[in-house]
């Protein structure tokens, strides 16, 4: 027979501002994109009438029908989905032949190493040092600048190799003794073990890897290579500079292109959705990446 204590009063008061605060946070949270996609699907006059606040006025999927009919949303989707899928790829397996060997006392220089690592997180060589040496290095308006030139992070490098650390090390002894190499660990005992990891913090670079916009319109000059998230700011760009020259007839379109952006972003922001119920079990797993070692 077990017994439950029932909470105190302060403990039940506790609770209750817990579940309000939590609940308040939760809605601005999902109120910016509740907006977003109720003015996508509303028509252009409802939009510029301030008319739209939780559903759609005047139902329309004409935005949308303008978004998939624009051949360079697809080209940039593409784009997107390759520097994501590709990149990602390029940074997991990056971080892992990085963590790995510096969660291992036996490697020679580990220190030195770490703190060559560490020092990246510390002291950041700029953005036009970083433009300049890849101009130099002739790799601007290139796909694989954007693969390999931001291939790893150090954050996470040390993240992981806190990972490995804290997995029993008789795991690896005793396949040892079974005649495997180091390859053979990592890949049939290290990484299996390390799917929690592994998922987190591919969903972090993922998301770096979608939302990222800054070095793509900065390296990539070509339409055709443009992720989608640059032709979104190019878009909001182009109507903002619009609304300060447009004329009073000139609105309507305006507050039509207005709904085209809402439905741009809806589209960049689905894959990230759909995945993450996917992972979220590793996710909430890899939170606590590092914070214990024994």
């Amino acid at each position: 027979m077990s017994l439950q204590l029932k909470p105190t009063k302060g403990e039940r008061v506790f609770y209750a501002c817990n579940y309000v605060i939590l609940t308040l946070v939760a809605a601005s949270t999902l109120y910016p994109f509740i907006y977003v996609l109720a003015s996508s699907l509303s028509s252009p006059d409802a939009v510029a009438a301030a008319k739209v606040w939780l559903f759609p006025i005047d139902f329309t999927l004409e935005a949308y029908k303008k978004v998939f009919s624009n051949p360079q949303i697809w080209i940039g989707y593409a784009n997107s989905l390759f520097y994501t899928i590709v990149g990602t790829f390029v940074n997991v397996l990056l971080t892992i032949l990085g963590a790995y060997p510096l969660s291992k006392k036996r490697l020679r220089g580990k220190g030195i190493i770490s703190f060559m690592v560490l020092l990246t997180m510390w002291f950041n060589p700029g953005m036009i040092p970083t433009y300049l040496n890849l101009r130099n290095l002739n790799l601007l308006d290139k796909r694989i600048t954007i693969i390999i030139a931001f291939g790893c992070t150090a954050f996470y490098v040390v993240l992981l190799r806190t990972y490995f650390q804290s997995l029993p090390e008789a795991l690896e002894e005793s396949a040892k003794i079974d005649g495997a190499n180091d390859l053979t660990i990592l890949t049939k005992i290290i990484l299996p073990l390390s799917k929690p990891a592994l998922a987190t913090i591919s969903l972090y670079y993922a998301v770096q890897r979608w939302n990222g916009y800054f070095w793509a319109m900065l390296i990539l000059k070509d339409p055709k290579k443009i992720p989608l998230q640059v032709l979104l700011k190019k878009l909001i760009v182009e109507m903002n500079v619009g609304e300060e020259l447009a004329g009073i007839g000139d609105m309507a379109v305006q507050y039509s292109q207005e709904t085209i952006i809402y439905a741009t972003i809806i589209i960049a922001a689905l894959p990230m959705i759909i995945i993450y119920p996917f992972i979220q079990k590793y996710f909430e797993k890899g939170l606590m990446i590092g914070s214990v070692k024994g």
